[in-house]
């Protein structure tokens, strides 16, 4: 669990949560009041592999989540949260995200960057909003989303990505991220090649 402190000690002295801080605004001030406490709950369950919100309740009383004063709510509640973000919310998060990445870029004193882009099929129970039947090597025929996403090869860092329906082909907004990875990392002494997988 040292290495958890220690991620959590990166995240902050690299700036990731006041980025957050700033630059994530909610229209509701009580949602701007506890959007750290639940970011941060979040992200300690994605540094311990966790992938449903039930599984939070493991991180509840973790003596190293308290270290960070992080309160653990119940699932639900954390749930409740993330139902306030709303495309705005979700840009200002991609927003940050490329700010991130940008810092991490300089740091590097890379001149020059591969970025590459590739899909994944996500499978997806129920009557998932966007999901739909498209290709599924997973489960023929189950709804799913198709993700696109791109990732920096020299860094090992991932760029930005979109969650798409499952029906969507692999090239679909292709054009459309590249277009705003440039718009948003370009600099006068960086080359960036592009790879599609």
């Amino acid at each position: 669990m040292q290495v958890f402190f220690l991620l959590l000690e990166n995240a902050k002295s690299n700036g990731i949560f006041d980025f957050i801080e700033n630059d994530l605004v909610f229209d509701n001030d009580s949602t701007n009041k506890i959007k750290m406490n639940h970011i941060k709950t979040m992200l300690c369950g994605h540094f311990i592999g966790i992938d449903k919100l039930e599984r939070l309740k493991l991180l509840q009383n973790d003596p190293l989540v308290n270290e960070f004063d992080i309160s653990v709510k119940e699932p639900e509640t954390v749930s409740r949260f993330l139902g306030n973000f709303n495309f705005k919310t979700t840009q200002m998060f991609r927003d940050i995200n490329f700010k991130v990445f940008k810092k991490l870029l300089t740091k590097s004193k890379l001149t020059s960057i591969t970025i590459d882009i590739d899909s994944s099929v996500i499978n997806v129970e129920g009557h998932q909003e966007g999901a739909s039947k498209g290709y599924n090597p997973k489960k023929l025929g189950n709804r799913c989303y198709n993700i696109q996403f791109a990732f920096c090869d020299e860094l090992k860092a991932y760029v930005t990505g979109f969650v798409r329906s499952g029906n969507t082909y692999t090239a679909n907004g292709a054009a459309e991220m590249i277009k705003e990875i440039v718009a948003n990392i370009k600099s006068d002494d960086l080359e960036i090649f592009i790879s599609n997988g």
